[in-house]
């Protein structure tokens, strides 16, 4: 596996509670906004295991909507758990991002 794999695994429940919170969203449509942040390696496939994992540790919720579009499909919500996720990976998130990008740009002048 490359670097970019391993670090999408570690972010990437992250990422989909981000997206969730900003509006609910089905499965297929959420696998498109994550390629529009610029994550297209992420398939379906992997998308709908932490779909399940978030559901059982409650940090969203599922509801089946009409679709103008075909079947009924299952929108995603974030609970207040979800929430609380969600702003703790964000304070994770950010604690980690400063140090590494300090280090980074301190390797980029050495290089």
């Amino acid at each position: 596996m490359n670097t970019r794999s391993q670090l999408l695994k570690g972010v990437l429940e992250g990422c989909i509670l981000a997206i969730i919170a900003q509006a609910p969203t089905y499965g297929y449509e959420l696998s498109l906004k994550l390629q529009e942040f610029g994550l297209e390696e992420v398939s379906e496939g992997s998308i709908y295991p932490i779909l399940l994992r978030l559901q059982k540790f409650d940090l969203i919720t599922g509801t089946m909507q009409k679709s103008a579009a075909g079947p009924k499909r299952k929108y995603y919500h974030l609970t207040e758990s979800g929430k609380q996720a969600l702003a703790t990976f964000t304070d994770q998130w950010e604690a980690m991002k400063g140090p590494v990008d300090s280090m980074l740009q301190k390797a980029e002048g050495g290089i």
